[in-house]
């Protein structure tokens, strides 16, 4: 099947750093109306959207989780010469922000330029290293008279780059995780009858701690929990085999853990099963180090959840050049819209 490519860059353009998620909000309430039979927004910004089960007399509750945040910044200082110092919001390679363009979204949305020493003034020592984050800071090509009439201490900052198609890929700056809330409305929107009631959460604060899923889960309180999210792909050049993680145009990747979850190995099975059933493209993903929103829907409802997660294989994450193949995030919205439209035909009892 083909996406919707132009949804996907709206998306992924909208901005949204972690606590200031309210524009991409916006955009995602726009794009779900009518796809659910109840919607609200809790006080932490979460979005939660009901598709009730039909023939659900236990009630059983499937949570889907993807986070609408992108890695950014904060302003935290404005020089005599109006340089601005930024804080990091997320995990971010240093060395990825050398002359990049952003965004200040302040009374009136900011270009600027990331700057640091030139290499031509580095000392040998120094061009020995790699950057620092607090070495970096933000050029709007203003005097401090000016900056300060549009900026002030605590307005967010997010990266500038439209998304743009290479060959079979679309390749953007937050591919992660805008990628996933593009799958999410993709599935929702095909979901008729799920046997079960279905929550799909648009989820906020991910990258800076799963904040959003934990809060949006001890309210749900999920008997099954589904994240999705991106997963590295390390399909490039160097590479030995057993570091790719995933590869490109593989299909889906079914979650069996990473450093924040050990998925429950029925959710495991039971998304396999659906994918080789469906013959939808799939492939295992063990992610030792970073986590996802998985991690809060298993652990933070009453009871605990049947957690696992369908990810999509990205190269060059936490950079503004994310990439992912348009085939398997078809194959993402195909094997969630399978598994929600199964939930009930799977012996779920420990073995």
């Amino acid at each position: 099947m083909s996406i919707n490519t132009e949804l996907l860059a709206r998306i992924c353009k909208e901005p949204g750093a972690p606590g200031y998620e309210s524009r991409i909000r916006r955009l995602v309430l726009q794009e779900i109306e009518g796809l659910a039979d109840e919607v609200q927004v809790d006080n932490m910004g979460n979005i939660l959207a009901l598709k009730k089960g039909v023939n659900n007399p236990e009630g059983k509750k499937v949570m889907v989780a993807a986070h609408i945040d992108e890695i950014g910044f904060v302003v935290t200082h404005i020089d005599d010469n109006g340089f601005v110092r930024f804080h990091t919001l997320g995990g971010f390679d240093p060395k990825t922000l050398t002359a990049q363009r952003v965004i200040i979204h302040g009374k009136k949305d900011m270009l600027g330029v990331m700057g640091t020493k030139p290499i031509h003034v580095l000392s040998p020592e120094e061009r020995q290293k790699l950057p620092k984050t607090t070495e970096y800071f933000i050029d709007l090509g203003l005097p401090k008279d000016e900056v300060v009439k549009w900026v002030r201490v605590g307005d967010p900052i997010t990266r500038e780059r439209e998304m743009v198609e290479v060959g079979d890929c679309v390749n953007s700056k937050s591919i992660d995780n805008r990628v996933s809330v593009f799958i999410l409305i993709e599935a929702l929107r095909r979901l008729k009858n799920p046997p079960y009631d279905v929550y799909a959460a648009f989820t906020v604060q991910e990258e800076v701690g799963l904040r959003g899923a934990n809060v949006a889960a001890h309210q749900i309180d999920p008997d099954f929990g589904l994240g999705l999210d991106t997963t590295i792909a390390f399909d490039v050049p160097g590479a030995p085999a057993h570091e790719k993680i995933t590869e490109l145009g593989k299909g889906a990747a079914i979650k069996i853990m990473d450093g924040s979850a050990i998925c429950d190995p029925r959710m495991v099975d039971f998304l396999q099963t659906t994918a080789e059933k469906s013959n939808i493209k799939w492939q295992p993903e063990i992610l030792t180090a970073g986590g996802t929103d998985t991690a809060g829907l298993q652990r933070m409802g009453k009871r605990g959840s049947i957690a696992g997660a369908i990810s999509v294989p990205t190269r060059h994450l936490h950079q503004v050049i994310e990439m992912a193949h348009k085939e398997d995030i078809a194959a993402c919205i195909d094997l969630l819209h399978s598994a929600l439209s199964t939930f009930d035909k799977y012996n779920w009892a420990h073995s």
